[in-house]
């Protein structure tokens, strides 16, 4: 019987540990800095993926990478790792695998804290209006979408649901109009 490998390491990416994922790390700051942002199955069925990325496009982040997915259990295991003993945690995976999410990466200055400010509190009950949570959700086990809530956490999650190719580096023509 082989050695268990998370599904980063399948993927074949680098765990954060290693002298790869470190140097990736470095160049993760200031406009290059990216977040993680994956639309749940309710606001897929919802029909809410356009607002979500307009919102984020006004905000002026950059998007970087994007698929529509439906994720496997070990995917969303891995991902949810940190909530494995809560009660609810077989419930988040089998309402995440009920229908299909938008993966998504964003770039730009603080994007991680932006991000966090856009979606609002993970309780659409204490979400203000104009969050995304605020204006679209009424209960916490439908929150329509995760995001990352540190760079580190960020770059771990990116690992686990793109592959580097499947990331676009381009060059955004307004990003001098948004940054000095």
């Amino acid at each position: 019987m082989g050695t268990k490998r998370s599904v980063s390491e399948q993927r074949g990416h680098p765990e954060p540990s290693t002298k790869r994922g470190r140097t990736a790390r470095a160049a993760w700051t200031g406009v290059y800095e990216r977040t993680f942002i994956a639309v749940k199955p309710d606001g897929v069925h919802r029909r809410l993926v356009g607002e979500i990325i307009r919102r984020f496009e006004k905000k002026g982040f950059h998007l970087v990478g994007m698929k529509l997915v439906q994720p496997s259990e070990p995917l969303l295991k891995e991902h949810y790792w940190g909530l494995r003993q809560k009660p609810f945690f077989s419930g988040l995976i089998e309402y995440m695998r009920s229908g299909p999410v938008v993966a998504m990466v964003w770039q730009g200055l603080d994007v991680v804290k932006m991000a966090r400010r856009m979606l609002g509190e993970t309780d659409p009950a204490d979400s203000l209006p104009g969050t995304i949570r605020g204006d679209f959700c009424m209960e916490v086990g439908r929150n329509v979408i995760h995001g990352s809530d540190s760079v580190k956490m960020a770059q771990r999650e990116i690992s686990l649901w793109f592959n580097p190719d499947e990331l676009i580096c381009w060059e955004n023509s307004s990003q001098p109009w948004r940054y000095q």
